[in-house]
């Protein structure tokens, strides 16, 4: 009986080669114990808490750029820099008033306790006098002890500047905590993917599959998820371009970008003519040196804030003929559908072609028999098939007999 090879080396023609003994047949937990799928060590693009692995380097007036912008510059910053300038933003204004709290008592001689002259300001005779009053003035905190009198008309005219001061900067400081607090980063860090991503059949065609999931229960409103192929290109002109970003078609099971995110999904592409993996077989997949970005995006329920959720995959964490494990059931005790995260990472090998989906498209317009799986009783899944041979298995042993040498 003729067949079709369907092997990571590609599809033959009908009867032009044929396995005599199952020894011909590889999983691909076996070729990466002959470290074929041993693929070298590359830096990830997106680190593994959605960061962008990114340094500027040359970048000339970037101090003053950023201090231009500098409500965001303290909103990206780290938070010990952010109270650093919470902290000196203070006290260098209770300073800078107290010198000129203190200036105005010298000059009106506060300090040389006439009884014979009113002060402008009672009670405040040192400069620590003079630090505690700003600090009244500019919180408005009123003890009662230290007060401006009608004596001073510059005192009273610092007091207004003080206090208007004093809101403008407390209204500043309190914004850019509020938007550290609530950025769209502190929401990401509940979202989570699967650290590896699975290459497997589904209705016949080869899909590339990823889990995301959300640790809360508040829904992410209008999600959707993207994701794109970061890899090494050259133009006809001989042009090349290292970093250049292929589109990935992604999406739920019926190919929606929008996703109903109320339990773990597995988001699926299916590796068509469009897609950048269509000429990849196993083997060369593990070959390649590419990363695959995904981002989830969507408007939180909580505070109506959009957020990004990132992570990527490089072909080291991309498991060939591999599928996820079920992790949603009914509990009949609670009434409650229950989501076991233990089985989020987890996946199951399943029989697959090692061959590029190319090849297996054109092994389908070239036979109309199905894609025969065959799995060998106390052995791993075959994922080299060939459709034609492995009918049943009570005919393995026939129609290796008949197959020619």
């Amino acid at each position: 009986m003729g067949g079709v090879n369907v092997t990571s080396a590609g599809v033959g023609h009908a009867g032009v080669e044929r396995r005599e003994s199952m020894e011909d047949y590889v999983t691909m937990s076996s070729l990466k114990h002959k470290g074929v799928l041993n693929p070298g060590s590359r830096h990830y693009i997106i680190r593994r808490n959605g960061d962008i692995n990114l340094t500027y380097a040359n970048l000339r007036q970037r101090r003053s750029r950023y201090l231009q912008d500098l409500y965001t510059t303290l909103v990206d910053v780290q938070w010990r820099w952010t109270l650093l300038v919470f902290f000196l933003g203070f006290i260098i204004s209770w300073l800078c008033f107290a010198f000129i709290w203190y200036m105005i008592i010298k000059v009106h001689g506060d300090d040389q306790e006439d009884p014979q002259q009113p002060p402008c300001i009672n009670n405040v005779q040192t400069f620590t006098g003079s630090f505690l009053f700003s600090i009244e003035t500019q919180h408005t905190i009123g003890y009662g002890y230290r007060y401006i009198t009608e004596e001073c008309p510059e005192a009273v005219l610092i007091m207004c500047i003080q206090s208007i001061t004093g809101v403008i900067l407390q209204a500043f400081m309190v914004g850019v905590v509020f938007a550290k607090l609530t950025r769209a980063k502190q929401r990401s860090n509940t979202i989570i993917f699967s650290r590896q991503a699975c290459i497997c059949l589904r209705d016949g065609n080869l899909c590339l599959l990823f889990r995301i999931g959300d640790m809360r229960k508040s829904f992410i409103i209008g999600a959707s998820v993207m994701a794109q192929v970061v890899r090494r290109r050259s133009t006809d002109e001989g042009e090349v371009i290292p970093f250049h970003q292929y589109d990935v078609t992604v999406g739920s099971d019926d190919g929606s970008e929008k996703l109903f995110f109320i339990w773990p999904m597995t988001i699926v592409h299916v590796i068509n003519q469009n897609s950048p993996f269509y000429n990849m077989s196993a083997v060369d997949l593990m070959n390649e040196n590419f990363e695959l970005v995904v981002y989830l995006e969507g408007t939180t329920e909580s505070t109506g804030n959009t957020m990004q959720a990132r992570f990527s995959y490089q072909p080291s964490d991309i498991l060939w003929g591999h599928r996820f494990e079920n992790m949603i059931s009914f509990d009949k005790s609670s009434d409650n559908y229950a989501v076991d995260f233990r089985e989020f990472n987890k996946t199951r090998e399943i029989p697959t072609p090692l061959c590029s989906a190319r090849e297996l498209e054109e092994f389908k317009q070239q036979s109309n028999e199905p894609l025969v799986h065959y799995t060998p009783s106390g052995n791993d899944p075959v994922v080299c098939l060939e459709p034609n041979v492995f009918l049943t298995h009570g005919q393995q042993q026939r129609v290796h007999s008949r197959s020619p040498m």
